[in-house]
Formats: C-alpha cells, structure tokens, sequence
C-alpha cells in the first residue's frame, strides 16, 4: 500500500469553508455570522448549559440517587477452565502466577469462576470464588484459599 493508494482520494474530499471571501462565495462580508452580537465575535458564543443567566436546567432540578463509584470493587473474573489451560500440569497456583501469566492486570482482585471441569487437584489462590467453583475444586481434592476480601470500605 503507499500513499496515493489511501481512501479517500483528493477530489473525493469536501473543500474547506473559505468565510470573508467577497460576496460571489456567499460567505462574504459577515462570513456567515450575521450581523454583531456574541456569537459573532471571534471567541463568542456561551459555555455549555448556559441560559442568558436564568438558572439552568441542571441546577433546577434535584439531586437524586447514591453514587457509590469511588467504592466499586471490580474483580478480574476466570473461569476454571481457562486457569487449566494456562497452567497445564501445574497444581499450585498461586495470585502472582496468575498476574504473570496475564490472566489478571496486576493488583486487581481476582475471582474464580466455575465454567469448566476440574481434572486434578488444585491449589488455588485467589480474591473470591464463586460457590460452585469453590466446590467443583474441593470435589476433585483440591483445596481453595480465599485471600482476605479486597475492598476499599474497611
């Protein structure tokens, strides 16, 4: 591919508006502004919202709801047989190795999800498991640790 190959071609592009370019162009004299006033100004016009000073609208309206945004907890969620695939004949697995496999962003909470069958006994080590999962490895002689939850409320 080069250059003169790219999409779209020249005088396929839409011309730029030229203002103040005498009267034949149409946007001649006030350059299609009209005649004085605050949006005809270089800068001009109000900021977003604004209502000529009445009290705008987000601000006649009430608050209403809780926001709890800054406390979400969002956990990097795997499901089993995922955590098999990426760690094939390994029995002990450990937050960091799921870290470096890149399975999780490092230092998010992770959580343990049951799709998949559990072929051997597993020592997994994670933020949260979900109840069949957490079973579905016990069943196969595993055995679960659920590190200390990772909230921000505490």
């Amino acid at each position: 591919m080069q250059l003169h190959n790219l999409f779209p071609f020249p005088e396929e592009r839409k011309t730029r508006r030229r203002v103040g370019r005498g009267a034949g162009s149409g946007l001649g004299g006030t350059s299609g502004k009209g005649h004085k006033g605050q949006n005809a100004r270089a800068g001009g016009g109000v900021r977003p919202g604004f209502e000529g000073g009445q009290m705008p609208l987000q601000r006649r309206l009430p608050k209403h709801g809780f926001k709890n945004y800054p406390f979400k907890v969002s956990y990097a969620v795997i499901n089993l047989d995922t955590l098999q695939d990426a760690f094939e004949g390994k029995t002990d697995i450990t937050l960091d190795d799921i870290y470096t496999r890149g399975l999780a962003d490092l230092g998010s909470p992770v959580k343990i999800l049951s799709r998949g069958e559990v072929k051997t006994a597993l020592k997994i080590e994670a933020h949260k498991f979900s109840s069949p999962a957490a079973e579905k490895i016990r069943q196969a002689g595993g055995t679960v640790n659920e590190l200390e939850s990772h909230t921000s409320a505490e």
